[in-house]
């Protein structure tokens, strides 16, 4: 079936008269009564600015609340001062940094700022840039990671080869995808018992002098915890002893690159470690930015190989530029840079502090309910996941998810990967405007359900598959 296929047209409907409320035409009471639009091919003619936007506003009314989406890490809420900015800067295309050089510099500082915080050796010298988000930057920093390889392997392998990158199977989807548009050999790690993301001897294990790097993910999206990325590192350092392979990490940062810093200072995960040749993060995650923004930074220019930059010139600066897309507006690297200076370190820190507390107390809260056994705490992302407990046989999480939905709350419920398909599991993601009393109110009407979920004779979903509502 094509993409974004329209549905068949019906026959005559006559109900479409009754579309527009005869207030919303203020001109012509009666003329949206007489010729409502069409839902799929392009109107005969125009209709006013007012009633095009109610008829929009109205559908989309039906859309779920973003700000009780617990399955979402994008960011939900905005201070209003931000919403301006973004405003004001819509119209301008990120591309032209000539046109707009003082939107680029703002972005050269943001680069500046993230290799400071996730310390490079030289942060003026570290090399980044804005993207759409995580799944771009992975994009980037995988075409890096493949175009270094085939450098140090011209003698031996045609510029055809195929390579393989090492990661964990509950990597997000966007790495599978640049393994597939890359022409690379995805070798992922399953999940093996109370373990849910990559170890670091299942990852030197499966590395060889075809592997172009190792993903270690910051943050999994399966259960809010952090990946050992130093761990990995010195696996990978031990296997450089014994086989000579100098394998380079890249930290998938989307979430953690973000908490971690502020949150667990002693972790060293960064550029700290000289085996860490890239990082990426979400800016419109735990950044604190409306979507879509992201960051691809690399340690230093040896890491990024010059023929995959595209240098723009403005001002008399010089502006390295390594990107998938083109045009797109200027108003989420805007937002960032005033979300960096109206927090700095300390107000990031009190901002991700209470996301974290919130995550904690909801986990425990839910916990002593006894319906429920916790996979992760939210101690790492302000994150858990948790399923129910061995001796619950009339409901499941997909139960769990379901009758949340009537209540407003958008909890996903999923089953794991490989080799965890017995486990199926609810997540709850808090992020900046999650509150105490929206937790609060999470729990209790949580508390209200379970009465009538323990009643049931069985759970109510038999195709776990089709339940799943979660799915990157």
């Amino acid at each position: 079936m094509p993409l974004h296929q329209g549905p068949v047209a019906s026959p005559s409907q006559p109900e479409r008269r009754l579309a527009l409320n005869p207030f919303f035409g203020a001109a012509d009471p009666l003329g949206g009564m007489t010729e409502a639009p069409p839902h799929h091919r392009l109107p005969d003619g125009p209709l006013p600015p007012a009633s095009a936007y109610q008829l929009v506003h109205d559908e989309l009314m039906l859309d779920g609340n973003s700000r009780l989406n617990l399955a979402t890490f994008v960011t939900t809420w905005m201070e209003p001062q931000a919403a301006v900015l973004m405003a004001e800067c819509r119209d301008k295309n990120m591309i032209d940094k000539d046109e707009y050089p003082r939107t680029a510099e703002l972005e050269r500082r943001c680069v500046a700022m993230l290799a400071d915080l996730w310390n490079a050796p030289d942060p003026s010298t570290a090399v980044g840039c804005s993207t759409t988000g995580s799944s771009e930057a992975c994009m980037l920093a995988g075409m890096a990671l493949k175009r270094r390889w085939a450098q140090r392997n011209a003698d031996r392998y045609p510029g055809s080869a195929r390579p393989n990158l090492v990661m964990g199977v509950n990597v997000q989807v966007c790495w599978e995808k640049f393994c597939n548009f890359w022409e690379v050999e995805a070798r992922l790690v399953p999940m093996e018992g109370e373990r849910f993301h990559l170890d670091a001897e299942s990852a030197a294990a499966l590395c060889d002098e075809n592997t172009i790097g190792v993903v270690a993910v910051l943050g999994s999206t399966f259960d809010g915890s952090y990946e050992p990325v130093a761990d990995i590192c010195a696996a990978l350092d031990a296997l450089q002893e014994r086989t000579g392979l100098d394998i380079p990490v890249h930290v998938d940062g989307a979430s953690g690159a973000m908490i971690a810093p502020f949150l667990d200072e002693d972790l060293v995960w960064d550029f700290r470690l000289p085996r860490v040749s890239s990082i990426n993060t979400s800016g419109h995650k735990y950044g604190l930015v409306y979507p879509g923004v992201g960051w691809a930074l690399w340690r230093s220019p040896a890491e990024l190989p010059e023929e995959l930059v595209f240098r723009v010139n403005y001002l008399g600066g010089d502006m390295p530029t390594f990107a998938l897309n083109f045009s797109r507006p200027g108003a989420q690297v805007v937002a960032q840079y005033y979300t960096f200076l109206r927090l700095g370190r300390e107000g990031y820190r009190a901002v991700q502090q209470t996301s974290r507390d919130i995550a904690r107390g909801l986990a425990e809260r839910i916990e002593a309910m006894g319906d429920f056994r916790l996979l992760t705490r939210g101690d790492q992302l302000p994150v858990f996941a948790f399923t129910t407990a061995p001796d619950v046989t009339s409901f499941d999480v997909f139960d769990v998810s379901r009758r949340l939905r009537e209540r407003g709350w958008l909890v996903p419920a999923y089953t794991f990967p490989a080799d965890r398909e017995d486990l199926s599991v609810l997540r709850v993601v808090c992020r900046n405007g999650f509150s105490a009393d929206l937790a609060a109110l999470l729990v209790e009407d949580l508390g209200r359900l379970l009465p009538e979920l323990r009643r049931q004779s069985g759970p109510f979903t038999h195709d776990k598959s089709a339940a799943t509502s979660f799915h990157h």
